[in-house]
């Protein structure tokens, strides 16, 4: 790779992936749930099952919270430790786009392309920069199912073992969606393309599934022989079964809902959606474009029919894209139609806090109006820095009419990374951790009994250093609640409420 391209990769990875991840609290729900169950881990000397806030925590398998682990154990209990897995996690995930579309293309621009767009994407930028298992689980999907292609493209032993101890570690990090997705994607590709002989091979072959399970069983088994199997019927049943049955944590949606959101999700490079999927009229002859269309239809279509919608879960089919804009990547010749998406958005952040007071929330929504009102009041010098700084550089790209659309355009996801992380991200942080971080901090240095009335934002137990029980607090105990929940506490406790911390929407009481 010349110079030029590494200092370009390399600044697409940081800003995109690694940009202020040491500078703002722990986000809710997400995030907070990751970390305390790590930190609960190290409390209760437990790694071999999760908790969160004293009860047991079926959410996901062991490996993310392991990674955590180790990093906080090299760097302390902070939040870039507790973010690495998944920065390194999605930096790798870039940096396998950028090779397989190297070896297939030859073309280093078009590696360039593929890998920068997806590092400086919207949500794979949101997923690179949360302690969460997204990063690590769409890094082991990219793994398997790029390097199943290569074993249909140059069938060896090594690599299709390869491809089955990607699948046993994305098992361990997120369970059957590592071993289901490689399925959805060969069966109908080997059925168009008549490889049912070469499928079957890949399907039974037993080295490959005695390694993804040898890397899966001795944690499970472990784990199975001590709570008697509890961890997967709730796993499997609560957090597989319904999650695509019923709808999950308000996270409901409609068939078009990823049909909407797919421009944002791959925003700035929204553009190059139309030469990537208008590829599909050549499927019968070019078998690799085939094989990432059905990969990216599959997810499409499964999610679309979920009954628990959120933008992050069409990630799991977004890596071909991303080598499909790659392998297109001058497709789109008018600069203007490509720098667009990133204009249109540095100008809505710009426009934000004026734009704010304008749609308050209702006078009842006193939670969702305290998170607001912080917000609005908070916006400063270094947010109008990031969004001003991201649209003159996008401006000053705009000048320079010698580079293609396709440089341009990486050039313009730095300057809606430098605005989204830089200036976006901390102002939210402002709004809606920053009160719980220092709530927890007060309900630490008070050490007074503490619990959490009607709101779930574990990150509070996190920063408290101790497991927060959700009840009704008891004369003496503090109260960990959001401040439209107030009266209702006080009913319920008829004693008097001392506040001992207050910010936007959050409240610490203390029942006198």
């Amino acid at each position: 790779m010349p110079r030029q391209h590494w200092l370009l990769f390399g600044l697409a990875l940081f800003c995109g992936y690694w940009l202020n991840s040491w500078a703002v609290p722990l986000f809710d729900l997400d995030e907070g749930a990751f970390s305390e169950a790590t930190r609960e881990m190290f409390a209760r000397g437990d790694f071999l099952m999760t908790y969160l806030d004293g009860e047991p925590r079926y959410d996901k398998p062991i490996l993310v919270y392991w990674l955590q682990a180790a990093s906080v154990a090299l760097l302390g209990w902070n939040e870039f430790a507790l973010r690495l897995p998944s920065m390194l996690a999605a930096s790798l995930w870039a940096w396998a786009v950028y090779r397989f579309t190297l070896e297939i293309s030859g073309s280093r621009d078009k590696a360039l392309f593929a890998g920068g767009s997806l590092a400086l994407s919207l949500i794979p930028g949101l997923i690179g920069h949360a302690a969460t298992a997204d990063a690590l689980l769409n890094l082991l999907l990219a793994l398997s199912l790029l390097d199943l292609w290569r074993w249909f493209s140059t069938p060896s032993k090594g690599l299709l073992l390869r491809v089955y101890l990607w699948i046993g570690l994305g098992m361990l990090t997120k369970g059957p969606v590592a071993v289901a997705l490689p399925l959805m994607v060969t069966v109908p590709f080997v059925l168009l393309h008549g490889r049912w002989r070469d499928g079957l091979k890949a399907a039974f072959f037993i080295p490959g599934w005695l390694l993804a399970l040898a890397v899966f069983l001795p944690w499970a088994v472990a784990l199975s022989l001590r709570d008697g199997g509890e961890f997967f019927r709730h796993f499997l049943l609560d957090h597989n079964v319904s999650r695509y049955t019923d709808t999950m944590e308000s996270h409901g949606g409609q068939l078009w809902y990823y049909a909407a959101f797919l421009p944002l999700i791959v925003l700035p490079f929204s553009a190059w959606l139309v030469p990537a999927l208008a590829s599909a009229r050549r499927w019968k002859t070019e078998p690799l474009t085939s094989y990432l269309l059905i990969w990216f239809g599959g997810v499409f279509i499964l999610f679309s029919t979920s009954a628990t919608q959120l933008p992050h879960y069409l990630l799991y089919g977004c890596t071909p894209l991303f080598v499909l804009f790659g392998l297109h990547h001058e497709a789109i010749t008018r600069r203007w139609l490509a720098l667009l998406p990133a204009a249109l958005f540095l100008f809505l952040l710009l426009a934000l806090p004026s734009l704010l007071p304008l749609f308050p929330p209702p006078a009842h929504r006193l939670y969702e109006r305290g998170l607001v009102d912080l917000i609005t009041a908070s916006v400063g010098p270094g947010y109008y820095l990031a969004c001003g700084g991201g649209l003159l550089l996008l401006a000053l790209t705009a000048l320079r009419p010698q580079l293609p659309a396709w440089q341009a355009t990486l050039r313009a996801g730095i300057a809606v990374a430098i605005a989204a992380w830089g200036g976006v991200l901390p102002l939210l942080a402002t709004g809606q951790q920053w009160p719980v971080k220092l709530a927890g901090l007060k309900a630490k240095e008070l050490a007074l009994p503490t619990v959490a009335h009607a709101i779930h934002m574990p990150s509070f137990s996190v920063y408290r250093e101790a497991a927060t029980p959700h009840r009704t607090p008891v004369a003496g105990e503090l109260a960990f609640t959001r401040v439209d929940r107030l009266e209702s506490l006080q009913k319920e406790v008829a004693r008097p409420l001392v506040i001992e911390y207050q910010a936007g929407g959050i409240v610490l009481v203390r029942v006198d």
